[in-house]
């Protein structure tokens, strides 16, 4: 049986949602959890908790939702923990809260900090060409993930790495590094390390600007957009004023001459002209119809796309 130190935990996604789960089937003693409030999803706009509140309430664990926590935190402390961790919980947590623990907070981060601060590591890494990343376990302060470091693990990016395939890779990468530091954490037998501020790159969460792709930029920069952004939250170019999102993609040496931008099938793929090769689109959503493959798209719709130039 491990220690009874009393843990909160915050936290809001899936990604969230692994961490919490690794502290429960280490039965560690988790106090209260704290997640972002329930949000409307989907057309009909139905009120959905987060993956984190729901594994909670699974487990007969208490739930804290606080709107703005830099205001909102008291019933946190009430709680009196020992030790606060969190992963994507998706807020600024104030001073009060952090100072408040006498073995203090900590964060799962997915980037090698000081690389790729902000709320969108892992999508930031592929758009931004990394050929590596990983998972930083790190005291916080009031600076956005600038706080010491106490463990990382590293994990490539491969060059057909989506968001999605690099998220599944870093959940079991954070869940183990977690695992076997934690003990280390709760006895205070660690050395964290500064950040190297001269270092720091940042990746912010993404902007419903930067959701559209530039087709003007070189070809590498084009695939690691779309690519970075698949499955969430889709990169889009125009076509006839519409928003075509992009869901399955693959790079390819095939020369086609053209404006950067020209559509030109190749079997069953869309070819995206860009420095006159061709990025693959696989599978793509036309503004108001539904995902679906290129062989369907091309055998409907598509049939008038040759040669058109996308926005």
């Amino acid at each position: 049986m491990h220690m009874q130190e009393r843990i909160i935990f915050m936290g809001t996604p899936e990604f969230g949602a692994a961490i919490l789960q690794e502290l429960l089937d280490e039965k560690r003693n988790v106090v209260a959890v704290v997640s972002q409030p329930d949000k409307e999803v989907g057309r009909k706009k139905v009120l959905t908790a987060s993956v984190v509140k729901k594994l909670a309430l699974e487990n007969n664990i208490d739930v804290l939702q606080p709107v703005r926590i830099r205001t909102d935190f008291q019933a946190v402390l009430d709680y009196q923990p020992d030790l606060i961790i969190t992963c994507a919980y998706g807020q600024f947590i104030p001073d009060e809260v952090l100072n408040y623990p006498r073995l203090g907070c900590i964060n799962v981060h997915a980037s090698l900090l000081p690389k790729l601060r902000g709320g969108a590591p892992i999508q930031h890494s592929i758009i931004d060409g990394y050929k590596e990343t990983g998972i930083t376990i790190m005291e916080m302060g009031s600076k956005m993930d600038g706080g010491d470091i106490i463990a990382q693990r590293s994990c490539p990016i491969e060059e057909d790495d989506t968001y999605g395939s690099l998220h599944d890779k870093l959940i079991p990468i954070a869940c183990e590094l977690l695992r076997d530091t934690l003990d280390d954490i709760l006895n205070g037998r660690y050395k964290a390390v500064r950040q190297d501020e001269n270092e720091v790159t940042f990746g912010l969460n993404i902007t419903k600007q930067e959701e559209r792709l530039d087709l003007s930029q070189d070809y590498d920069l084009v695939y690691n957009h779309i690519r970075g952004l698949i499955p969430a939250p889709c990169a889009y170019f125009m076509v006839h004023g519409q928003k075509v999102k992009v869901w399955k993609v693959k790079s390819s040496n095939l020369q086609h001459q053209g404006v950067n931008g020209t559509l030109h099938f190749v079997n069953d793929s869309l070819g995206l002209v860009i420095d006159n090769r061709l990025i693959l689109i696989e599978e793509l959503q036309v503004e108001g119809k539904k995902q679906m493959s290129v062989k369907d798209f091309k055998n409907g719709l598509g049939r008038e796309w040759e040669g058109l130039v996308a926005e």
